[in-house]
């Protein structure tokens, strides 16, 4: 019985990075080879340097030069070497190659896999700190089907020595985990940043794929990414893939919804449209060249102080059935979204909003943080090509109209309001529906949980039925409904 003393506190006991390599290699059954292209062989070096090594690595290359590389594995079409497509590309050539050179007949034990990467590390200049695309495509029995993880990285160390490092480290977490946690791929996520600091590395995008992971949503798991600060926001698209935001932003005009969309209502599909007309009229905007997103921050995901999993699931679906790309983010402030946003295109930005969201934006108490305040938060979020499309809001009680001519800001921020609204930063929706200006999607859910009728018409068509057939946000059919099913 192990030694304890008075004061001892429980805590979790990771193995080293040194002792998972060897425990992958002391396994006779798990055979495969390392494919690492542009940072060295940084992750096989743990598996050569552990011990017993000879009996996991059928073989280790490194295709760095572009010409060899595209000899091995095909030209890609856009020519580049860091992408997605070429990851999968080196994952299944180095896949097939071990089941047609390794005998099933003389090792009919063997459970194959194959890691790849393909990555950029930090330039001369230290101006683009650089990212990269890891994966494994591996078996869990032997003669099995392939399950596969692919993830992209970004690098935020100054150091290419030290990228090289952390990657080198990350690869042994993913072997690691995919063969010893593939059973629980939430913990498999953590498991990623053993023995790496957040700040070294962020892991933006994941996507599971096999049988052993065909009841994972990637949607889900990219909200774990952010649930768990590996980064900021993650992205998916309407089939309900996660998606690169860089491959979706990259040199785009973007005009963003933020919301809690719990559920989506005509109120939000009108101000969509409707921001979206008036966005497609502004000066080298074209449609062709437009991305709209739908923006959930995690503060609207967090139910009695934790993230309820399934209430998110519920929008996503509803979302992403409407053929709506959506984004998941940290993003409290929406300077900072504008932030984020700026990483990846120089080109116009719109943000559509209701008046009270934009009242919230005039509030100094969100800015306290910052050192210069709301005239640092101000200058990141307007300093850019940017504009606010203004969705009215009626008073339920009154039944006045609010637009940006008649909200009602602090007075201290009434001067530097104006400012921004005069400068033609700030632009009334003026083609608005005011028959659903009472819609709301608080009373939405409170209807739909209550049983109460009537909630079907505040809706886009197809989405109640959506909401009934898949039971979501807690709908329960009315007891006739019951009787006759």
């Amino acid at each position: 019985m192990p030694i304890t003393i008075q004061g001892d506190k429980e805590f979790e006991n990771i193995p080293s990075i040194n002792n998972k390599a060897l425990r992958i290699n002391l396994n006779e059954n798990i055979y495969g080879t390392f494919a690492e292209i542009g940072a060295g062989q940084e992750t096989v070096r743990h598996f050569f340097r552990a011990g017993g090594a000879s009996g996991t690595i059928a073989k280790a290359m490194s295709a760095y030069d572009k010409d060899f590389s595209d000899a091995v594995y095909g030209v890609e079409e856009d020519q580049r070497y860091v992408t997605e497509s070429r990851l999968k590309k080196m994952l299944a050539h180095e896949t097939n190659l071990l089941e047609n050179r390794i005998s099933r007949e003389k090792h009919p034990n063997k459970i194959y896999f194959t890691y790849a990467n393909t990555v950029a590390t930090i330039d001369f200049a230290k101006k683009y700190k650089g990212h990269g695309w890891v994966g494994i495509k591996y078996q869990t029995k032997p003669g099995g089907d392939f399950n596969e993880i692919i993830l992209h990285v970004r690098f935020h160390e100054t150091d290419a020595r030290l990228q090289q490092l952390t990657l080198g480290t990350l690869g042994v977490n993913l072997i690691y985990g995919a063969y010893y946690k593939y059973d629980s791929p939430k913990k498999l996520l953590r498991y990623l940043y053993d023995h790496i600091d957040k700040d070294q590395i962020e892991i933006d995008m994941i996507n599971f794929a096999g049988p052993e992971f065909a009841k994972v949503d990637n949607r889900l798991m990219s909200l774990q990414l952010v649930k768990n600060g590996f980064t900021d926001a993650v992205m998916f698209g309407p089939d309900g893939n996660n998606v690169l935001a860089a491959k979706i932003l990259y040199k785009k005009n973007i005009l963003a919804l933020r919301g809690s969309f719990r559920p989506v209502t005509k109120v939000n599909t009108d101000m969509y449209r409707k921001s979206l007309q008036i966005f497609l009229n502004e000066n080298r905007v074209s449609e062709d060249n437009t991305e709209v997103i739908f923006e959930i921050t995690l503060s609207n995901l967090r139910a009695e102080g934790e993230i309820d999993e399934e209430d998110f699931m519920d929008r996503a679906r509803l979302l992403c059935n409407l053929g709506h790309t959506v984004m998941i983010s940290n993003f409290q402030e929406y300077y900072k979204l504008v932030e984020y946003f700026s990483r990846y295109t120089k080109e116009r930005m719109g943000l559509a909003m209701g008046v009270n969201n934009l009242i919230d934006i005039f509030d100094e108490s969100y800015y306290r943080h910052l050192s210069g305040g709301i005239l640092e938060a101000f200058g990141k979020l307007f300093f850019k090509d940017l504009r606010v499309y203004l969705y009215p809001m009626r008073d339920p009680e009154t039944g006045e109209f609010f637009t940006s001519e008649n909200l009602k800001v602090h007075p201290r921020m009434k001067e530097l309001y104006k400012f921004f609204k005069y400068n033609g930063r700030v632009v009334d929706i003026e083609d608005y529906n005011p028959d659903i200006l009472n819609v709301f999607s608080r009373q939405v859910l409170k209807m739909i949980s209550n049983g109460e009728p009537g909630w079907e018409a505040m809706l886009p068509n197809g989405i109640a039925q959506q909401i009934k057939d898949q039971r979501l946000f807690d709908y329960t059919p009315p007891a006739v409904e019951q009787e006759e099913a």
